[in-house]
């Protein structure tokens, strides 16, 4: 489609048009995008370097403004009283859906009070790009997006997902791949997982195998390069807690509050289903140390 195609179309309505751009591939933007893109009075990106090219790339001329997580609240501000005005406002990011792990809460949120017109533009997200084609259980998933930064609050992060049944799926950059894989594995045990990196890009590569596997191949290589998106597979029904998994719950109930041993063991004790000798002498020994 080509920008005379696309200003040819009326003016959109008033409001803030939430659009999905492509992940990767440029060819992976709807119609109905290319023309709210063209036909908007502003773009807001998260780099408009980025989304210039994009813009560029499908023949669409429009002014950019940007708007990512270090001017959010500033850039709110201005783009609220703009829509107030009347103004058609498209958010874009980088690469697929805005707010989703990407800018654009505090906008939206902002609008909502203002009661602006709110539309979505539906596009690529990766995470629903990566279950596609994974292979694991989609029925039910938890979102997970990039994991806490601080170790400690990554594996409490982990401790509080391994019990559910259903497909985790993490964004991670990938120089923090390798030590998250352990750490997963260490947390959940040796499960199924898939690896999604560089998705409908010249580099698409999907990484099928147990998480030490995947450990072990990202190992062997150099470097690991590009987005990557994890899937891991849910608890089983019948698989027992790990002594890291119980380790960190009696860590974590004993940071909580200042309950005697004894209840620590009969809460955990139900919540693992095992005994409470186990959990109590266990929780005597971290105790201890």
């Amino acid at each position: 489609m080509h920008s005379s195609s696309l200003m040819a179309d009326p003016h959109p309505g008033a409001g803030l048009y939430i659009v999905g751009t492509p992940i990767g591939n440029l060819q992976d933007i709807t119609l109905r995008a290319l023309t709210i893109l063209g036909t908007v009075d502003l773009i807001a990106a998260e780099d408009t370097r980025h989304t210039r090219r994009l813009l560029n790339a499908h023949g669409i001329d429009k002014r950019l403004i940007s708007y990512h997580e270090h001017n959010e609240m500033q850039r709110s501000v201005q783009l609220i009283e703009r829509l107030l005005q009347g103004a058609a406002i498209a958010l874009v990011t980088n690469a697929g859906t805005p707010t989703v792990s990407d800018p654009g809460y505090r906008l939206v949120r902002a609008a909502v009070a203002q009661r602006i017109a709110i539309i979505p533009i539906p596009g690529v997200s990766a995470v629903i790009t990566a279950l596609s084609v994974a292979g694991l259980p989609t029925d039910q998933f938890t979102f997970v997006g990039f994991p806490a930064r601080k170790k400690a609050r990554r594996m409490q992060q982990l401790q509080e997902l391994a019990r559910l049944p259903h497909t985790l799926v993490f964004y991670q950059s990938p120089q923090r791949l390798a030590e998250f894989v352990r750490e997963l594995k260490e947390v959940l045990g040796d499960r199924p997982a898939v690896l999604a990196r560089e998705m409908t890009k010249m580099h698409e590569e999907f990484v099928r195998a147990q998480l030490s596997a995947i450990g072990d191949i990202i190992q062997q290589r150099e470097s690991v390069r590009g987005e990557c998106t994890l899937l891991v597979s849910g608890a089983s029904a019948d698989l027992p807690p790990s002594e890291t998994e119980i380790d960190a719950a009696i860590r974590h109930a004993m940071a909580l509050d200042d309950r005697s041993p004894g209840d620590i063991a009969k809460a955990l004790a139900l919540r693992f289903k095992v005994s409470k000798k186990q959990i109590y002498d266990r929780t005597l020994a971290l105790r201890g140390k």
